[in-house]
């Protein structure tokens, strides 16, 4: 067996980074940017008013002064002139600011008398400005790699950028294998069971940005499991799920090495989901999860959704860890990094009481996975631990 850390690593070498494409801005939201957007004008293009008033010239601004009203501007339309001494152009939020004026004198401060205004005893001495530039400059970048936020569109907009160039989505493949398996709806045998892990697989990995591909199940025979991989030809990813441990009747990776599969390793010292395997298929990496549907979650979170991560061009890193505080007593761990179901709640953490890997309901309510260090020892409730959010 090894490590969660060196079987994320040889993940991680299997992986190389997908094409690019031109994505629309109002379909980019959630792809991961792989170039650059740099802006072509600056924003605000033009010194623009902050406030309702008057475009003036500071040095005629005093208590009592009247100025002549000369036009007007508002926001997409400017007032072309130059502005001069003892004149004031009206002005609204928004407008371009005239030649010659420095200044806005809010409304509030001037009384207005047909063509004219007199300035209050008290006028605001703020300047009521936006200068051109002060939110970016033509030249300024977004960067890439980053997963597009709807702040990062609004950005990318206001660049003057109608598309941005993304990673391409990666077209992963999801693989149930099993005698046992039938699809929800169908009238299962007593000794058959409701095949559950490949739609939350396919849901997880469809929140990162693939296009999965859910096969038909693979039946415990390689004739079976042949037609299955014939079916993931031409994908980025395989994920199988099922089949990679040890039993008479677990055939994926022996199949999967007559067709040609380099294996790179087998087992995790884990739980939930230490028969685990990767290896490549041709130019194609391949997953084998555990048939367990709280191993294959666990196994999805852990490793195939860093995976893909890094497959679109995002930093290759382990799923982030987060801290808490134990809210109950935890015995001691035993030799595996243990991944504990656990109910977050502010900054307090509870493991649920039942850890067995079979448990799907407990998995449904749990929104952190507990992370034990091998050999771990027994703590007290109040002790801080890691966590990973799911």
């Amino acid at each position: 067996m090894i490590s969660v850390e060196a079987a994320l690593g040889h993940l991680f070498d299997l992986m190389s980074p997908l094409g690019t494409e031109a994505v629309p801005l109002g379909a980019a939201s959630g792809r991961v940017l792989a170039q650059p957007v740099t802006a072509h004008r600056d924003q605000p293009p033009f010194p623009t008013s902050v406030m309702d008033g008057y475009a003036v010239r500071s040095t005629d601004i005093r208590p009592g002064a009247v100025l002549r009203v000369v036009g007007e501007a508002a926001a997409g339309h400017e007032w072309s002139g130059a502005l001069a001494p003892g004149a004031a152009v009206r002005i609204f939020t928004g407008a371009p600011v005239p030649s010659g004026a420095d200044r806005v004198l809010i409304q509030e401060g001037a009384t207005r008398d047909g063509e004219t205004i007199t300035v209050g005893p008290d006028p605001d001495t703020a300047p009521y400005i936006r200068a051109a530039g002060t939110d970016f400059r033509v030249g300024d970048r977004i960067m890439a790699p980053r997963r597009l936020k709807p702040s990062d569109l609004v950005l990318a907009a206001a660049m003057n950028a109608p598309h941005v160039i993304c990673s391409r989505k990666p077209d992963v493949v999801v693989m149930s294998t099993g005698d046992e398996l039938v699809m929800p709806g169908a009238r299962p045998r007593p000794d058959q069971i409701i095949a559950s892990n490949a739609f939350g697989l396919a849901a997880l990995l469809e929140n990162e940005g693939a296009v999965v591909r859910r096969l038909p199940i693979a039946r415990d025979t390689c004739e079976s499991l042949d037609t299955a991989f014939d079916l993931a030809r031409g994908s980025d990813l395989i994920v199988t799920i099922g089949g990679a441990s040890v039993g008479d009747h677990d055939l994926v990776k022996d199949v999967a090495r007559t067709r040609g599969m380099t294996p790179s390793f087998y087992k995790v010292a884990m739980r939930p989901g230490k028969p685990l395997t990767a290896g490549m298929m041709g130019d194609t990496p391949l997953i084998g999860l555990p048939g367990n549907p709280v191993s294959a979650m666990v196994c999805g979170i852990i490793f195939v959704r860093p995976t893909l991560r890094a497959m679109m061009g995002l930093p290759a890193q382990a799923a982030p860890r987060h801290s808490a505080t134990l809210a109950s007593d935890i015995g001691p761990n035993g030799p595996r990094e243990h991944y504990m179901r656990a109910l977050l709640d502010g900054d307090a953490i509870r493991p649920f009481e039942r850890q067995d890997s079979g448990l799907i309901g407990i998995l449904a309510e749990a929104n952190a996975l507990l992370v034990r260090a091998p050999n771990a020892p027994a703590l007290r409730a109040g002790s801080r631990v890691d966590y990973v959010a799911i």
